[in-house]
C-alpha cells in the first residue's frame, strides 16, 4: 500500500490537520470490498504487480514513460500486459509501461499541450488535480517540477489504475485519493495551483464547485479550469433536457463570458480564456484499451457539429484565474 505519511506531514505543516484526520477513514471507506463488487479482483491484480522496478522514467513528454522494455524478459512482459489489461477501461493517458503502450480513450497530452505554456510554472508548488482520473495529468505536473501533487477522484478503478502506475514507478510525492472535492474540508487553503478539468459540467451547482475550488487555494493561488462551453454572450447557458452526448450527468454548459462572470462573482481575479477547442474523434476515441463507445458514437452521424441529441458538439475552454 502507498505510504501517505509524507502527504500527512506536508498537510500538517500547512495547518490542514482537519483533513489529515479524515483521509485514513476516507481511504478505508472507498476500498470497502462490500461496496464494490470488482474491488477484490482489482486489488488482487494490483498486489501481484512488481514494485518500484523502474530504472528509467520520463514524465515530461506526451507519453508518460515508466521503465523500459529491455528491463523485462518476454515472459515478464507478457505477464505485465495481461495484468494491465485487467484494469480495462483505460481512459486517460497515453502511457508506456516497460514497453507496453497504453493507448487510452483520451489523448490527454493534447489538453496538457494547450495549457502548459500559459499556466504559472509548477516548480516547487503544491498542486491539486480535481477529478484526475488515473492521474495522467498528475504525472505531467510532477514532471513539470511540482513539489507535491494530490489528485482526487471518487471512481475506485481510476484510483487503482493510478496505484498500478505508482507501484511500478516507486515512491514519489504524488497521491490520488478516492474522494470527491466536496470531501475536502471547507477553506483548506493549502494549494498553490488547483486544476479542475472536465468536472464543472457534471456539477448540479457549478457555483458551489467554483467556491469549493476557491477554498482549496492559498492567497494568490492559480485555478486552471477546463470545461465544456457553448458559443454565446454573457448570461447564456445550455442546460440539456436529458442527456448530452449520451451522458446523463451533464448540467450546465456556459458561454465563456458567462463562465468568466461566474468566476468573478466567486471572488476570482485576472480571469482569462487561454484556449477554446472543438473536441475531435482523434482526441477521444475507442481503442484496444477502452473498447466501449466513445465520441464518434456520441455525435450525429450526419453532422459532426451536433451531438446525437441535436445539441452543439463538445467544445472545451481553458480558463485561468487567481485569488487576490
Amino acid at each position: 500500500m502507498i505510504n501517505y505519511q509524507p502527504l500527512y506531514q506536508v498537510l500538517t505543516d500547512l495547518k490542514a490537520e482537519t483533513w489529515v484526520e479524515l483521509i485514513p477513514q476516507q481511504i478505508q471507506q472507498a476500498f470497502d470490498l462490500n461496496s464494490n463488487g470488482n474491488a477484490a479482483g482489482w486489488l488482487k491484480a494490483l498486489d501481484q504487480l512488481p514494485a518500484g522496478m523502474a530504472q528509467t522514467c520520463q514524465l515530461n513528454a506526451s507519453q508518460v514513460k515508466i521503465g523500459s522494455k529491455e528491463a523485462l524478459n518476454d515472459k515478464q512482459q507478457a505477464d505485465l500486459l495481461k495484468q494491465l489489461q485487467a484494469f480495462h477501461p483505460w481512459r486517460k493517458g497515453p502511457y508506456d509501461l516497460f514497453g507496453i503502450e497504453i493507448d487510452t480513450e483520451w489523448r490527454s497530452d493534447w489538453k496538457w499541450d494547450r495549457l502548459e505554456q500559459h499556466i504559472s510554472p509548477l516548480q516547487n508548488r503544491l498542486v491539486l488535480d480535481v477529478g484526475c482520473g488515473n492521474g495522467y495529468h498528475c504525472w505531467r505536473m510532477l514532471g513539470a517540477g511540482a513539489k507535491m501533487v494530490v489528485g482526487v477522484d471518487p471512481l475506485l478503478l481510476n484510483v487503482i489504475q493510478f496505484q498500478v502506475i505508482r507501484k511500478l514507478y516507486g515512491e514519489a510525492p504524488i497521491y490520488v485519493l478516492p474522494i470527491g472535492l466536496e470531501q475536502i474540508p471547507e477553506a483548506t487553503k493549502v494549494f498553490d495551483t488547483v486544476f479542475s478539468m472536465g468536472v464543472l459540467y457534471h456539477r448540479r451547482s457549478p457555483i458551489d464547485h467554483l467556491l469549493e475550488l476557491k477554498g482549496c487555494l492559498r492567497p494568490k493561488g492559480e485555478l486552471v479550469l477546463e470545461t465544456l462551453v457553448i458559443e454565446g454572450e454573457k448570461g447564456e447557458v445550455l442546460m440539456p433536457k436529458a442527456r448530452y452526448a449520451k451522458m446523463r450527468n451533464v448540467w450546465f454548459l456556459p458561454s465563456c463570458k458567462t463562465l468568466i462572470s461566474w468566476l468573478e462573482r466567486c471572488g476570482f481575479i485576472n480571469c482569462r480564456v487561454i484556449d477554446v477547442s472543438i473536441t475531435s474523434v482523434a482526441e477521444q476515441r475507442s481503442t484496444d484499451w477502452m473498447q466501449f463507445h466513445s465520441l464518434k458514437e456520441f455525435l450525429d452521424p450526419d453532422d459532426s457539429t451536433l451531438t446525437c441529441e441535436g445539441l452543439p458538439a463538445p467544445k472545451r475552454a481553458i480558463i485561468l484565474a487567481n485569488l487576490p
